[in-house]
């Protein structure tokens, strides 16, 4: 199966039901009063991690979903039903950013492991909510809100416990192919992988753990040359990396300028990559050149305080030992604690701010913003009067008017709300 890392989707949380305007009309009440009842809560949008799938595949065919809506208010003050979320299945490893603004809203990692991305439209109000002393008929009901709706972009990094990390063609498919049941495209040229390959190592009874093999890097790959953005996140997951080098120098490369290279970008990425625990294997050990690098390859290894195993992919010697360290050390190892700027998941209820923005669009027309005032005009049935005349009076009472003459509003002025457009009088 193609391995698809990152895919773009448009999300669309349901509306709420409209609120429904009725009246008790029984036989022995003939002045009932308003019964009409509430609309139901829109879908809600929400990404969950399911461990069956293991790319973003099949989101390259279907890129759109939407939630349902909830259902309408009806007579008797029967509320509208509440539509179910609508679940949106993805990989262990996926982050979902808008596109629009670039935030991260979540940050999947754990089996089952929810985010709530689009909230649903609350339900409209039925006219039998809004009867008090004062008006004990009212006419009007509430049209649904809509629900809410994104742009994002998904990206998935690989969930490995071990990365192998060095120049292209030194031997790294060969090496997981060698390890696990992993398959890997082999050939003598550059990029033969050209997306992660993940492959599971059994050490013994009960005992595996999952390698990941990253395609090459380049000199640049922390500025985007060649391949180097899409690969370098994947090794953020990753526990332990193993240094691949090619030990015969073969292809016309120094391998311990190699090794300083590869991690040299991997700090200009991001400085956590190089404080990641590195075992070097110095593969092609077969080949009479890499017995001659050897010491100065021991000598590295020392100098960093890293393990170093020669060894050769191709007769498969030395592996043994690689292996049962790297599980050693998994086994030992100590999760690095979370950054302060690292996002883990999205809270669509904080962003409740009741303000108003009031601004000049491209036009020189007025445009007032804010969640509140917004929601309000979605949610108002103008073609009803007392509907209407509500919302003049919360329109009064948040001194929309005075907002709108300090930035020099004249009579005859367009003003827009949401998908509303009005002219202004005084």
């Amino acid at each position: 199966m193609k391995f698809i890392d990152r895919t773009k989707v448009t999300v669309k949380a349901g509306d709420g039901g409209n609120g429904k305007s009725a009246f008790r009309r029984e036989k022995f009440v003939p002045k009932g009063g308003p019964s009409g009842g509430d609309g139901g809560k829109g879908a809600n949008i929400v990404f969950i991690v399911d461990r069956n799938i293991n790319t973003l595949l099949d989101f390259r065919y279907n890129r759109k979903f939407v939630g349902k809506n909830g259902g309408n208010g009806d007579i008797k003050n029967q509320f509208g039903k509440n539509a179910p979320d609508l679940l949106i299945k993805v990989p262990a490893g996926t982050i979902i950013k808008d596109e629009d603004t670039g935030a991260v809203l979540a940050d999947l990692t754990a089996e089952n492991e929810t985010a709530l991305i689009c909230s649903g439209g609350r339900g409209g109000r039925g006219n039998a909510r809004f009867s008090n002393s004062a008006n004990r008929a009212p006419t009007f009901a509430e049209l649904g809100e809509p629900g809410e709706s994104k742009n994002l972009l998904l990206e998935l990094k690989v969930l490995a416990d071990v990365g192998l990390i060095g120049y292209p063609s030194v031997g790294k498919s060969s090496l997981i192919a060698a390890v696990s049941a992993a398959r890997p495209e082999i050939a003598e040229y550059h990029f033969t992988t050209l997306s992660p390959i993940l492959g599971v190592v059994n050490v013994g009874p009960e005992q595996s753990f999952v390698m990941a093999d990253i395609p090459g890097l380049i000199d640049g790959a922390a500025e985007g040359v060649g391949l180097g953005h899409d690969f370098l996140r994947h090794i953020e997951r990753t526990k332990i990396l193993i240094h691949v080098i090619d030990a015969s120098g073969i292809e016309g490369r120094d391998p311990v300028d190699d090794f300083h290279k590869i991690n040299k970008e991997l700090g200009l990425y991001a400085d956590k990559l190089t404080k990641m625990p590195q075992v070097i294997a110095a593969n092609k050990i077969d080949l009479p050149q890499a017995q001659e690098n050897l010491p100065r390859l021991i000598a590295l290894a020392k100098q960093e305080k890293m393990a170093l195993f020669p060894i050769s992919a191709a007769t498969k010697q030395g592996l043994s030992d690689l292996i049962k360290h790297v599980y050693t050390m998994l086994l030992n190892y100590t999760a690095v604690p979370e950054t302060e700027d690292s996002v883990k998941l999205y809270d669509v209820t904080k962003d409740t701010a009741d303000e108003v923005k009031i601004s000049r669009d491209m036009t020189g027309d007025f445009v007032v913003s804010g969640k509140a005032i917004e929601k309000l005009v979605a949610m108002t049935n103008f073609a009803n009067d007392e509907a209407l005349r509500r919302f003049q009076y919360i329109w009064r009472m948040k001194q929309i008017d005075n907002k709108l003459k300090q930035k020099g509003i004249k009579e005859g002025d367009t003003v827009h709300i949401g998908a509303m457009e009005f002219e202004f009088k005084e």
